[in-house]
């Protein structure tokens, strides 16, 4: 009987309990050893990471916290929810240590974190952290400093229940990344301080202005087994849709679509308003659905994330049409140039549809992970790790004038409203415990990046992956550990851009059946049995959907799971990429660049001038890789000639 235990990784952002109501579960163990997310969390680690703490003390946030550990001080920043930031950055250092180290530390306490590093600055802001908490378990610094004898008076803009769903999060990875409880106590005082304020049966009838609490106490419930933090996070989110948030004298009311307070969840026809908003409330109902089996709940999730992949995402996965609210826009109006496509607001996308996956064990959820992955978050960070987008249009005009503030087009060191650094930051430093799942007939692998995956319980196994991929198709697996004495199944999802696959299985009697999206093999295995998938890494020149009036009449280039886009430093000197035409049956060839950007494949055509009515040669660049040359003119759909 070979050994089937995992190795020794720690569970990730989503722990089921037993009894939870999915087709899946998370992987036991997962790893990502090398390629393209290696290199990429290599700079999450060793960059964006590590300067975290200097940025948060320069921008006032550690500031505010130890005003109000000391009771004294002013408020530094422009926001209430400046301690979100320290939460999420918390959070993704906790997930990183657990992949430096390999394994969690023990229970005891007793570990020295040293005196300097990412553990030494976990420590600090920790014990930062709990010094500024009340006796009575509240914490969040804006109503602590700025504004005392306010706090829940103004929950439509306030965030105090945001930041309490951040502080959570980091609290849980922390405990399950270290094993130590200092933060995690925290967070237990202050969401038993928040349940004795608004949980069911209490005086106070409110909800928060920015959903991210739903999905934290579900957590948080995973993590303690205290019942009464699912049953709060129920509570919130089935209060929400009754008109409980109106706006305040300070900022006026955008209207209850807004922050989703017009229908309930399950009666709401499409996914509408501030979309980061809507997007953490509905991966707040998908972890309610999977722990309580509500058969309501899930079908009204299908519909909303039909609706919002039909209707309002980009071809990069972002979402979010409008600058103004930050908000999705009206079915199809998808303008490229004018994208607002907060880099926030793909990982809140991720996160929803990874829960939608499990739940449903459906491939659709896992093909939108895997485009916004490469695409619409990735293109959030320069590849140096150190600058950021807070937007991710699609089109850069070539007289560009950029926005003043965090909504311009040009990479920014930090922001003044930096929520989406330390956000990028936990999902890279998590990404591991995205890419496989396992249920009691095997393992499911949903992305492909070269590490070790494993899965326990009735379906227990383990799997190396070796593979070049996005750059090329080849997809290897090796099967470490199965059961001896039965069958078990290996399913590989095949991305739905995929026209063509070929698949490699051991010479001996299996059962390999397509199941829509995966490919699925089973057998009797052998420990060190292989598995060669081969995807067709065809260029595709995508015509949009003819309603959306923006991009009708334009095509943009595909390649496996990459969007690709022009940038003008790329092309011949002096052209200008609002003069460029492409045909649908111009060649494509696609070419290894290794000195470009990192090491990337290019993909070049020839296009056509309108305004001369000549030839030119055409190059074209992952849309991840945007932006970190010299400024200039971008587009990813090209008009047709």
């Amino acid at each position: 009987m070979p050994d089937l235990t995992p190795p020794p990784t720690p569970p990730g952002p989503i722990r089921l309990r037993a009894h939870a109501h999915t087709a899946l579960r998370p992987a036991a163990a997962a790893r990502i050893t090398g390629g393209f997310w290696a290199a990429r969390r290599h700079i999450n680690a060793s960059v964006s990471i590590p300067q975290g703490p200097e940025r948060l003390e320069q921008a006032g946030n550690l500031a505010n916290l130890r005003a109000a550990a000391e009771g004294s001080g002013t408020f530094s920043g422009d926001y209430p929810f400046q301690d979100s930031d320290v939460h999420k950055w918390l959070e993704a250092a906790s997930w990183q240590l657990a992949d430096d180290s390999g394994k969690p530390a023990d229970d005891s306490g007793d570990d020295d974190p040293g005196d300097d590093g990412p553990a030494a600055d976990v420590a600090r802001l920790v014990s930062l952290v709990s010094a500024a908490q009340d006796p009575d378990g509240y914490l969040q610094t804006y109503y602590q400093v700025a504004r005392p004898g306010r706090r829940w008076s103004e929950l439509d803009w306030g965030h105090e229940l945001y930041c309490a769903g951040h502080l959570i999060q980091a609290a849980v990875a922390h405990h399950r990344t270290t094993g130590r409880r200092e933060l995690l106590d925290v967070a237990i005082r202050f969401a038993t301080y928040i349940d004795s304020v608004f949980g069911p049966g209490e005086k106070d009838d409110g909800i928060c202005g920015h959903p991210e609490i739903e999905t934290a106490l579900v957590e948080l419930y995973r993590e303690t087994g205290e019942r009464r933090f699912l049953d709060l996070a129920g509570h919130f989110t089935h209060r929400r849709g009754h008109g409980l948030l109106a706006g305040n004298a300070d900022r006026p009311d955008p209207g209850p679509a807004y922050w989703q307070d017009h229908l309930p969840v399950r009666e709401a026809p499409t996914v509408t308003g501030h979309a980061v908003r809507q997007l953490y409330l509905l991966a707040g109902a998908a972890d309610l659905a999977m722990e309580t089996g509500d058969a309501s709940l899930r079908e009204a999730l299908e519909r909303l994330w039909h609706a919002m992949t039909a209707e309002k995402t980009y071809v990069t996965g972002g979402v979010g049409a409008r600058h103004e609210g930050e908000a999705f826009g009206e079915p199809f109006e998808l303008p490229p140039d004018r994208a607002y496509a907060e880099t926030c607001a793909a990982i809140a996308s991720v996160q929803w549809s990874w829960r939608m996956a499990l739940l449903t064990g459906e491939t659709r959820y896992s093909d939108l992970i895997e485009r916004t992955l490469y695409n619409g978050f990735l293109s959030g960070v320069s590849l140096d790790g150190d600058r950021w987008l807070y937007v991710n249009p699609l089109q850069v005009r070539d007289d560009h004038e950029p926005l003043p503030g965090d909504g311009t087009a040009r990479r920014t060191p930090w922001f003044r409203c930096a929520c989406c650094p330390p956000n990028m930051m936990r999902l890279l430093a998590s990404l591991p415990h995205y890419v496989a799942s396992g249920d009691t007939e095997g393992l499911q692998l949903h992305q492909y990046a070269p590490g070790g995956y494993a899965t326990d319980g009735a379906g227990a196994g383990a799997v190396t992956v070796e593979t070049d991929y996005p750059w090329k198709g080849r997809v290897t697996v090796t099967v470490d550990a199965a059961p001896a004495d039965r069958d078990w199944t290996l399913s590989l999802r095949i991305p739905s851009w995929c026209a063509e696959f070929t698949v490699t299985a051991p010479d001996r009697q299996d059962r390999t059946e397509t199941d829509p999206g995966w490919l699925r093999i089973r057998r009797r295995w052998l420990p060190g049995e292989r598995v060669v998938l081969d995807l067709a890494l065809d260029v595709r020149l995508r015509e949009p959907d003819p309603r959306v009036d923006a991009v009708r009449g334009c095509l943009a280039v595909e390649r496996g799971p990459l969007v690709y886009c022009l940038e003008s430093v790329d092309q011949e000197a002096g052209l200008r990429l609002d003069d460029v035409t492409l045909a649908p049956t111009a060649r494509t060839v696609a070419e290894n660049r290794p000195d470009l950007l990192g090491g990337i494949t290019v993909v070049t055509a020839v296009g056509r001038l309108r305004s001369q009515g000549r030839e030119t040669r055409l190059t074209a660049v992952p849309y991840y890789a945007w932006a970190n040359r010299e400024d200039g003119a971008m587009r990813v759909w090209i008009p047709v000639s």
